[in-house]
């Protein structure tokens, strides 16, 4: 029977007619074309999800601690509590902690000789990184009273033709139709997040001057932020912070304060669900053709192999066996393929997108390396498992008109 086997792929796997060749040629390049776009899709999806999320977490953090207010949005004012350095501490030394800052967010209108707008002022404390300036410096802070310098975006820069080191008349708005309280401040530096809801809203600046203006005490703050080492804690996290603040504070997810963003992040899911079952079906349909040819192509060698005993599942194997190699040459073009294009994408940034629309300029890449053997090895398994149907044609071949058959 191995000596039966060996015989049968060896005929198997030469002397093809050019048809076939084409066709066997066809379904390589097809699983290679669908391995590639899915490794291509997860790729650039995961890089998506990644920088976004990044961008949304670097500037508001990943968790707030505030007082509690019924429906309050993201330009809610918060109210004032007073700053518990205990509970700060308690804070930072949660697994997954890596900072936590105060904060405070007030309105304003800006104005730049007869230009104005109206804006956030968030006041952060000392030790805010802010990665995203792109010009000039992060606020200096002192040890007493509050510095007169901001950051502004460089949307708000273009709009209001601003420059670093330029003075701007800004407006804080008060309630109770009291007028306006204006202070003159110098613009230290100019920040980017790429995130238009963000960029056209905010001003940064010192949180002592959200504190002078309230006419908040020096130890009362907006809320906590909370930064997480990795922001698929913050469900867990959110849940054990929630027991140890106090019953008047409450502790909000970003996913809850900008549920816009993270459902259109989430929405990327499906996509990518969608992409991978397209071009899984595509490979299966084209293996599918290709083993129903090397069949019928070969009637005449299964006659052959039925009439000396061969049973029809060693048959089938046969052809199964060869059907596998074919999937798996593919499997391995397309991850040449897709690896080196997301390789390249990803060290190049050779594909640009608009940034209005995307957030961001450049394709974003994050592979997964997990994924990416999943995609080969379901792809793989997938493929032989159903190419198993179309070779159940092989029961249906009699010897005697099959050894006929030209």
């Amino acid at each position: 029977m191995r000596v039966s086997m060996f015989i049968a792929r060896r005929i198997a796997f030469n002397r093809y007619s050019s048809f076939s060749k084409f066709i066997i040629n066809i379904a390589v390049i097809a699983t290679a074309f669908s391995v590639a776009v899915m490794i291509l899709a997860t790729a650039l999806i995961n890089g998506f999800q990644q920088v976004i999320s990044e961008k949304i977490f670097s500037f508001w953090g990943h968790l707030h601690v505030t007082q509690y207010q019924v429906n309050a949005g993201p330009l809610t004012e918060q109210i004032p509590f007073t700053a518990n350095p205990k509970l700060e501490a308690r804070l930072r030394t949660l697994p997954g902690v890596t900072a936590v800052h105060d904060f405070a967010t007030k309105s304003v209108i800006v104005k730049k000789d007869r230009e104005t707008e109206g804006m956030i002022f968030k006041g952060i404390d000392r030790g805010n990184p802010l990665p995203f300036i792109q010009e000039g410096r992060n606020v200096q802070f002192k040890d007493s009273g509050y510095v007169p310098e901001i950051l502004v975006s460089a949307n708000t820069a273009a709009l209001l033709r601003l420059r670093l080191n330029d003075a701007v008349i800004v407006y804080f708005v008060r309630g109770d139709g009291l007028p306006p309280r204006a202070r003159k401040l110098t613009i230290c530096g100019i920040y980017k997040t790429g995130i238009e809801e963000y960029d056209k809203t905010y001003l940064i600046g010192d949180i002592n001057l959200v504190r002078r203006l309230n006419d908040w005490k020096q130890d009362e703050i907006g809320g906590y932020e909370i930064y997480l080492k990795d922001y698929r804690t913050g469900d867990s996290l959110q849940t054990k912070i929630g027991e140890m603040i106090p019953d008047e504070l409450n502790v909000r997810n970003m996913k809850e304060v900008y549920p816009n963003i993270f459902d259109w992040l989430g929405l990327q899911n499906k996509n990518e669900s969608i992409i991978l079952i397209i071009m899984t079906i595509v490979a299966i349909i084209n293996m599918i053709t290709a083993i129903l040819i090397l069949i019928l192509e070969r009637t005449n060698m299964v006659g052959i192999l039925k009439a000396l005993g061969m049973p029809n599942t060693s048959i089938q194997g046969v052809f199964v066996y060869q059907a596998g190699y074919i999937v798996l040459l593919g499997i391995v073009i397309g991850n040449v393929l897709g690896i080196g294009l997301a390789l390249i994408q990803q060290y190049t940034g050779f594909f640009k997108l608009p940034e209005e629309s995307y957030y961001m300029t450049v394709a974003p890449i994050a592979i997964q390396w997990w994924k990416v053997m999943l995609i080969n090895v379901v792809t793989l398994v997938i493929c032989v498992v159903i190419l198993l149907i179309p070779s159940l044609l092989i029961r249906s071949i009699t010897p005697v008109k099959a050894i006929q058959f030209k």
